[in-house]
């Protein structure tokens, strides 16, 4: 049976890799992942996966929470990691710990992730100084996205390679315990991952990277758009199509509900 990782064992990379992780917003699905995962993130990607909107922009600090709430019942073994949404947490370290201390006593969450390098730093400093753990996150940062064509590999050129860099240091001098990777050439994670010591989770970057996630619905087939680093394993969607048009048609046919299906 597979037994939940200590935040501390995993700053210090003792565990085995990788370090599997993905999403989960519901009980079921976190069920599920449960058995498998070292790592469940309620990520802000709620806001497009389950709510249409067309970023993470308008995601709240009380969606976060009913998410996270909803998913800690399901787990038992997995570290449950919860997103701050934006505008929770960038400009004011003391605010962020009002925030991140309300996420973590009502969703009983073990971490919180902010997204974000050297213009966070007092923030992730603040929290971790606060003993509220935080997993980072350079490269693509989601909250930042405006437009649809914001959604690019980031660090191709000179100064946004160095940046991330900068901005992965950074976070781990501002004492987080790990740190995702988002959506960036794959010479420049393996950099990061040879340049700090707290372990890397990627999301379109390094196989060398001590963890891997995405998002549970991609993998599932249930997005319209997919990125390259997106591998699909199944297409629920078609699944359940085909599960809706066959309800329809015994219902169409009187099919259902029949004696074996009645009180």
């Amino acid at each position: 049976m597979k037994k939940k990782l200590n935040i501390n064992n995993i700053k210090i990379k003792k565990f085995k890799k990788p370090l599997i992780c993905l999403t989960a917003y519901t009980a079921p699905v976190a069920k599920i992942l449960d058995k498998y995962c070292d790592v469940i993130l309620v990520g802000d990607s709620l806001g497009m996966v389950l709510y249409g909107m067309k970023s993470t922009r308008d995601v709240t600090l009380e969606m976060m929470i009913m998410h996270g709430k909803a998913v800690k019942k399901s787990i038992k073994k997995s570290l449950l990691v919860v997103d701050m949404p934006i505008g929770t947490y960038e400009t004011n370290p003391k605010i962020a710990l009002i925030n991140a201390k309300k996420i973590m006593k009502e969703t009983r969450c073990d971490a919180v992730k902010l997204e974000g390098g050297a213009k966070i730093y007092k923030s992730i400093n603040y929290l971790a100084k606060n003993n509220i753990p935080v997993m980072g996150h350079v490269g693509l940062l989601p909250q930042s996205v405006k437009k649809e064509s914001d959604y690019k590999v980031q660090g191709r050129d000179y100064l946004g390679f160095n940046q991330i860099i900068k901005d992965a240091i950074n976070i781990q001098q501002a004492g987080a315990f790990s740190i995702v990777i988002e959506c960036v050439p794959k010479i420049l994670a393996d950099k990061i991952c040879n340049t700090i010591k707290i372990p890397t989770i990627g999301i379109g970057a390094s196989e060398k990277c001590d963890g891997q996630i995405l998002v549970t619905e991609d993998i599932l087939g249930f997005s319209e758009k997919t990125a390259k680093f997106v591998k699909v394993y199944d297409d629920f969607k078609s699944r359940m199509d085909l599960c809706v048009k066959k309800f329809v048609r015994d219902l169409k046919k009187n099919k259902f509900p029949d004696p074996k299906h009645l009180y």
